[in-house]
Order: structure tokens, then sequence, then C-alpha cells
């Protein structure tokens, strides 16, 4: 069975003065699908990224978003949280945290898009906003136990290693219930051994339903991971499709290497 897109973007075109970050590009990502976002510095990865969550506002294009069993929602336009809250939840190049909180203050923010207990609520301490408060803190301890850092649920963030505030990051995202988590080069800085932790819980996550877009160089991973990749130099996609059918890909060996093959 074929899944409908969770995602379809079309035609996005970003453009800063006279220069065209993004030129019209295409793309969809199904639900319980890995898809890869591969390209030399500069193509405009992370520009995409800021386009779909709101950071910036593209020049043109749509951007769709189709939970499933709900209706269609466009992104265009929508500020960061309204994004979030939509569905769609990301993580940095640059690690963002907070550093003097604890790893499970960092996650239970994460929660905060799907909350509902307002000042009101806070101040009176009625049964609900308990309630609430207590779900929020048993949720942000499962993700800890998910992605290995219940341990260190009291350690402030910035006394964990580099490998585990990457994946305290996955954390705080997937506290936002999201329909489609986006990775901006979640292995960068990683040592093998961290990076193979982080196969197998981009895996799991994948296996519970949430599409996942990634950025990564990191090839090895890309290609064992990957259920469809996209490839992009100068904003635009010079192709798509399947590992093994982008890898011997000559307009992506030629973006890669300068040279053809």
């Amino acid at each position: 069975m074929i899944l409908q897109p969770i995602l379809e973007v079309s035609g996005l075109t970003m453009r800063f003065g006279g220069i065209s970050a993004l030129d019209g590009l295409d793309l969809r990502v199904r639900q319980g699908e890995i898809v890869a976002l591969i390209g030399p510095n500069g193509a405009g990865k992370t520009t995409f990224f800021n386009c779909l969550t709101g950071i910036y506002k593209p020049t043109a294009g749509k951007l769709l978003l189709t939970p499933s069993g709900k209706k269609t929602r466009c992104l265009n336009g929508l500020a960061p949280h309204k994004v979030t809250q939509a569905g769609m939840a990301r993580t940095f190049q640059n690690i963002r945290l907070f550093p003097e909180m604890t790893v499970l203050e960092n996650v239970m923010i994460g929660r905060h898009c799907r909350t509902k207990a307002g000042l009101l609520g806070a101040i009176l301490r009625d049964r609900k906003t308990v309630r609430e408060e207590q779900d929020t803190v048993s949720r942000s301890g499962a993700l800890l136990d998910k992605t290995g850092l219940l341990s260190s649920a009291n350690e402030l963030a910035k006394n964990l290693s580099y490998g585990a505030q990457r994946r305290l990051e996955i954390a705080r995202a997937l506290a936002t219930e999201p329909v489609i988590l986006l990775l901006d080069e979640p292995a960068a800085g990683m040592n093998p051994q961290e990076t193979a932790g982080l196969d197998k819980l981009i895996t799991e996550i994948r296996d519970e339903g949430i599409a996942i877009l990634l950025i990564e160089h990191d090839m090895k991973l890309v290609m064992s991971l990957s259920d469809h990749i996209f490839v992009m130099d100068y904003g635009r996609k010079i192709a798509e499709g399947k590992p093994e059918e982008v890898r011997r890909n000559p307009e992506v060996i030629k973006a890669y290497l300068g040279e053809e093959e």
C-alpha cells in the first residue's frame, strides 16, 4: 500500500535580494518514511528547513502538511510555534538547549505546545493543572528513557556529552508529538559508537509512524537509513531516488566531486 504524503512541498523558492537560495524545489515525505536531503555545503538545505518551520517566509511555493486522518494544513505564513502545533518539530545544526536547566526540564519545555494550563491554573493549582503537570513529567521521563538519558534527568544540560546533547534535542522535539521530525545534521560531531546509536534511535522513531526528514553529511548513515533521498545543489533539486539510485547518479557525483565520473 502506498501511503499518502504527510509533507508536500511544491515550487518552493526563497530569494535574498537578487540571490535565489531555493529555486522551485519540490519534495514529498510519506508517513513512516525516512527521507534524506543531501548536497554540498551552501546547497540551501538549512534554508529549506527554515522555510518549512516558519523562520523564513518563502518568496514562492506551497508547504502542505497532512497528518494521518486529519485535514491538510498550509504552513505558509505560520509562525514557528504554530508550525510545531501543526505537527512538525526540528533539531538544529548548532545545538540549542537551555544549558542551565536540567535534562528533564529541557524535555518538559517541548510539551508546552500540547498543554492547556494557563497563568490562572499555575496560580490556583487546580486538579486539572496538577494532572497535566504530572502527565508532562511522565511523558518527558519516558522520552528520556527512550533516548538513553533517564539516568541524567536531573543533570544540567550543559554537563552532558556532545552526543548526549544531540539526543536530548531529539527527545525535546519528540515531546511536541510531531507527525514529522526534521533533523539538521544529527550525527555532526559524533563518534562511530554514538552514530550507531543514533541510527538505531532514528529507526525506532520511524517504526512508531513518525516521518523523518534529515539533512546529513555522513553518507554511510544516509545510505543505511534512508528510504528515499533528495539531492540539492545551488538551491535546486538535481536528483532523487532510492539510495542505490542516488549513489550512481552522475549529477550527484558531479555535485560532490566537481567533475564527471
